[in-house]
């Protein structure tokens, strides 16, 4: 269980980055540029079960993903704050508007979410609800959707953010609410988020 002064911790820490980063989530970006932008993206996120190597895990979904969480995860690749050698040379080269342009597309690609959730939300991860929805479509615009994504990728992020290894906005919040949750309790969340609709693969054309 969270004791209160971590769940103070964690939900001011998400009031706080959303105020901050809402220029960024709402930030005018063209979808149909973002399209060609992204072409490169999908030797990797429109291929269905494509696999991360070294270590190994499922590629992220990234259709149907906020537009301003999409546009702070490239920014932090592209400033070399987040680690991957391939998502850091890949975004390297972008303008801010290129970015907003890729995530205005990446955005509105996804499927619609289920009305109602499959299954239910184990209690140890209540606290998750608060900045990534009941059913994993988060209510701030610059937190990623967890609906649908690939549980070994959603067990590799957090494993990063409990090792401190993963930067971000939240990142100490995320590590606060982590390490206070069991393992297993983190594996239920995990497969609860994964069973939902939400996310899915770019479409190659």
């Amino acid at each position: 269980m969270l004791s209160t002064y971590s769940r103070s911790l964690i939900n001011l820490t998400a009031a706080l980055a959303a105020l901050v980063l809402s220029p960024l989530a709402f930030a005018a970006g063209d979808a149909a540029r973002g399209e060609v932008l992204a072409d490169t993206c999908k030797g990797c996120h429109a291929i269905e079960s494509y696999n991360n190597v070294y270590p190994t895990y499922h590629v992220p979904k990234v259709a149907g993903q906020n537009a301003g969480y999409l546009s702070s995860a490239l920014t932090l690749y592209r400033d070399e704050q987040r680690k991957h050698p391939t998502m850091a040379a890949q975004a390297s080269r972008l303008s801010d508007q290129d970015i907003a342009d890729i995530a205005a597309y990446m955005a509105g690609t996804g499927i619609a979410p289920a009305a109602a959730a499959q299954g239910s939300l184990p209690d140890a991860g209540q606290v998750c609800s608060a900045c990534h929805g009941e059913t994993g479509i988060s209510p701030i615009p610059t937190n990623p959707n967890l609906a649908g994504q690939h549980e070994d990728y959603l067990e590799q992020a957090l494993g990063q953010y409990k090792r401190g290894e993963r930067k971000g906005p939240n990142a100490i919040a995320m590590q606060a609410q982590i390490t206070a949750v069991s393992d297993e309790d983190l594996a239920a969340i995990i497969a609860f988020y994964a069973a939902q609709e939400g996310l899915d693969t770019l479409p190659k054309d």
